[in-house]
């Protein structure tokens, strides 16, 4: 299906130039006389990204895909194995799966086109471990700290988070959510 530069979106899957890309960044941006629209690809096969300024009316070939609820299993030399709820097994590269596997997430959201699994998503939504912080300050509910996650990602969390507690978070954004209980 062919969509131009306006209408194509943040997560659609594009051929672009031969290649598998995910847009992962879009914007407008007007002048006087023009109208442009800058768009960041990101190649599902090597993890390159490419930064486009277009017309608004430059077509790009949006591919279709469906979305699969997986849970990953193992590592088999330059791929990453995961199966379905059914137990169907589904490949990619490491490298489309290495950004999702940061967070170790018991389910994934697996990208199929054709039937074949392109790349891997984390949850909306991750639980980590808190490895480092300060300690926690009693009365400063409404300020931030830095934290440093069991899996090494620095994030900002609210002032009563301790050492060795669970924090709800969004992988995309890196947003705090809430402390987890347990």
């Amino acid at each position: 299906m062919q969509a131009s530069a306006l209408e194509i979106r943040k997560g659609y899957l594009l051929d672009y130039q031969g290649r598998m890309c995910t847009v992962i960044d879009w914007s407008i941006m007007r002048n006087d006389r023009r109208q442009y629209v800058f768009v960041t690809l990101k190649d599902l096969l090597t993890g390159r990204v490419t930064e486009l300024k277009e017309h608004g009316d430059t077509k790009f070939e949006v591919l279709e895909k469906d979305n699969v609820e997986l849970s990953h299993s193992y590592q088999e030399g330059p791929e990453e194995v995961f199966y379905d709820a059914e137990g169907n097994e589904f490949r990619c590269s490491v490298e489309a799966a290495k950004d999702a596997l940061v967070w170790g997430s018991d389910k994934y959201i697996g990208f199929l086109v054709n039937g074949q699994l392109v790349t891997v998503s984390p949850p909306s939504s991750v639980v980590c471990k808190v490895a480092e912080c300060a300690p926690p300050m009693k009365g400063a509910n409404a300020s931030w700290k830095d934290a440093v996650l069991e899996n090494g990602i620095k994030i900002k969390v609210s002032n009563l988070v301790n050492v060795g507690e669970k924090v709800r978070l969004d992988p995309v954004t890196l947003e705090f959510r809430e402390r987890v209980s347990g």
